[in-house]
């Protein structure tokens, strides 16, 4: 009987070790960076909203919009990065590329938040890490975003059909590996656009990716494009929703192991298994 209670209690710590997040007390970089072009208004209100829920989950946030924190000696720190809004040229050098890349390729996560997809666009690793590449968003309204993958684990909370006000984001040179979560409905946009929504929705027809995640190069990775006025970094509803992304990649990355990093350039070659 007591070696029977000694098994209860094991099984029960597993248990609950398994259930705890690995966000907590982990240390988060917020990167807010721009290069010359449209700055969105957005990003202050996204960093409140990242250290506001850093207290009530017990996690650590820095915030820079600096690339000189792009070492690999720094970067090692961090269980993910989060780039919100980010867009256009973001790093100074190819060096900051590398670490960046090489961090990556350490088992690192990353989580994109909105305009992520126009960052560094003339580097293709970058593009193929993030999934895609910004050609156009239609004007600001409100349209329908459908949930496909209720039961993924950044999901939870989510609506099945969210209808809200933001920016359907389109983008071109779509990486095959990322894997769809959440797809705007092109069918609920203004129908004055129509031309360019046909344009820019290609092959995909009637539904376009807005949130995805995938497994790249050895790192985590977990993207929404939505998340275009400030006011929605106080929508418990859209917070939820980043919240959801930030701890599903918090628990996918097991640690940072520069072994494991072989790019010896920005622009190297990707391995497969």
């Amino acid at each position: 009987m007591k070696r029977l209670l000694i098994l209860f209690l094991v099984l029960g710590q597993f248990a609950a070790e398994a259930q705890k997040s690995k966000l907590t007390n982990s240390k988060v970089l917020v990167f807010t960076k721009n290069g010359p072009g449209y700055v969105h208004d957005n990003i202050s209100s996204a960093v409140a909203s990242i250290q506001k829920l850093s207290k009530e989950h017990q996690f650590q946030v820095e915030v820079s919009d600096n690339p000189d924190v792009f070492s690999s000696e720094n970067l090692k720190k961090y269980r993910l990065l989060i780039f919100t809004s980010t867009n256009n040229d973001v790093f100074d050098t190819d060096a900051q590329r590398l670490a960046f890349r090489r961090y990556i390729e350490s088992g690192g996560g990353f989580v994109g938040v909105h305009s992520v997809t126009g960052t560094e666009r003339n580097w293709t690793w970058f593009k193929m890490m993030v999934g895609e590449s910004f050609s156009w968003h239609a004007k600001f309204q409100a349209f329908n975003v459908i949930n496909i993958d209720p039961s993924h684990p950044s999901m939870k909370g989510v609506p099945t059909k969210w209808t809200r006000e933001d920016e359907c984001y389109f983008g071109k040179e779509l990486y095959p590996g990322i894997k769809t979560l959440m797809m705007h409905e092109l069918g609920s946009l203004d129908k004055s656009q129509q031309d360019l929504i046909t344009k820019h929705a290609g092959i995909y027809g009637s539904y376009f990716p807005a949130v995805w995640t995938q497994a790249f190069q050895g790192g985590h990775v977990w993207v929404t494009t939505l998340g275009h006025a400030k006011e929605h970094y106080s929508d418990p509803v859209y917070v939820n929703h980043l919240y959801q992304g930030i701890e599903y990649i918090a628990n996918q990355v097991k640690g940072i192991d520069e072994k494991q990093a072989f790019s010896k350039d920005r622009d190297g070659e990707l391995r497969f298994p």
